[in-house]
């Protein structure tokens, strides 16, 4: 079995928060992460910031991608926090407004660097429709994405924030 599907919000939450717990327990390096605003995912929940913060150790790279994290950071104060704690493993970037994204799913979660990949993929955000693999092709496939569509991306979410 390479790919199982799955179908709802809740569904769609909760194999977020077991690919974070099953990307630390296995030791995988590398997560790639993509997402419109990241608003629907489990982001201040505290399991996922526990897993977060057990993941995050010498090494480790999170990768995430967007279109903005203005939303992200309203709704997600408990994760705006990590993020500034474990600023020296989270790379953030925001893809360019001019950018098509035709082919692009809805969100994406890639997890490598450890004994078996994982790629996490939500196809429809209005039926929560996905799919979950261990399949190295696919992860490799939605790699190349990722690094094509972060090609045409800048800085964005400072781990901090300076007032005048």
């Amino acid at each position: 079995m390479n790919a199982q599907t799955f179908a709802g919000r809740a569904d769609f939450q909760r194999l977020l928060v077991e690919a974070l717990e099953w990307s630390s327990a296995r030791g995988c390096r590398e997560l790639h992460a993509w997402d419109a605003s990241f608003v629907d995912w489990p982001l201040s929940d505290a399991t996922v910031l526990a897993a977060l913060k057990a993941w995050a150790v010498q090494g480790r790279q999170l990768h995430l991608l967007a279109l903005q994290y203005d939303d992200l950071a309203r709704r997600h104060p408990r994760f705006v926090r990590w993020r500034r704690d474990y600023a020296h493993c989270v790379t953030a970037r925001a893809v360019e407004p001019e950018v098509r994204l035709e082919a692009a799913p809805e969100s994406l979660l890639l997890i490598g660097g450890g004994d078996m990949p994982l790629t996490l993929r939500l196809f429809d955000r209005n039926l929560w429709r996905g799919e979950v693999s261990v399949d190295a092709a696919q992860r490799q496939r939605g790699l190349e994405w990722f690094d094509a569509l972060a090609q045409r991306s800048c800085e964005s979410f400072a781990p901090t924030t300076l007032g005048l």
